[in-house]
């Protein structure tokens, strides 16, 4: 056959050649033209790999999907927040009954909740104290739980709150008094 071929183009001269002698029935096609290295719009072989678009297409399409679930889930950290207040509540709550049953009373509002992790030196004196906390728990926003004894919500117990996200004694405050 007399067409030869180099790096898959057909080279100039058998070009010519098959013109010369007839050639093949698409020797003289816009096809077979376009194959050779005549035109500067010869096919392109595409190396492996991706391209710049396609790589930022896919990139665009991650970023979309991110912000679609941050903006669904915004609401999900708040109560988990809250969430977070209840079981710390719940908890010191039942440090403060194990501390009545063992002393006859509860610390009061001056002694506040260290009384749960120092022996309280004012009245009333801890008959027989123990250490229920190494450290006493923060709240999710970084402050310490209130504690009223007795209770302004509650006259009859205590009142034992968190100051919630605005760190002031407000209407959002999470306490004990929630579920009663």
């Amino acid at each position: 056959m007399l067409r030869k071929r180099c790096g898959g183009y057909l080279v100039p001269e058998v070009h010519r050649k098959y013109q010369r002698e007839g050639g093949s029935e698409f020797a003289g096609s816009r096809s077979f033209l376009m194959q050779t290295k005549y035109f500067p719009f010869q096919k392109f072989h595409r190396k492996a790999g991706y391209t710049l678009i396609e790589i930022m297409l896919v990139l665009a399409i991650i970023a979309v999907l991110l912000g679609a679930g941050i903006y669904y889930m915004a609401g999900s950290l708040d109560t988990a927040k809250n969430k977070i207040v209840e079981a710390d509540i719940q908890t010191i709550t039942t440090q403060l009954n194990t501390y009545e049953m063992q002393n006859l009373n509860l610390p009061s509002t001056a002694q506040g909740l260290q009384a749960l992790v120092t022996e309280p030196t004012t009245q009333p004196h801890a008959r027989r104290w123990v250490r229920l906390f190494k450290k006493l728990p923060q709240d999710p926003w970084g402050t310490p739980y209130q504690y009223k004894n007795p209770g302004t919500k509650d006259p009859k117990s205590f009142d034992l709150y968190s100051l919630g996200p605005d760190r002031v004694e407000s209407g959002d405050d999470i306490g004990n008094w929630e579920g009663k």
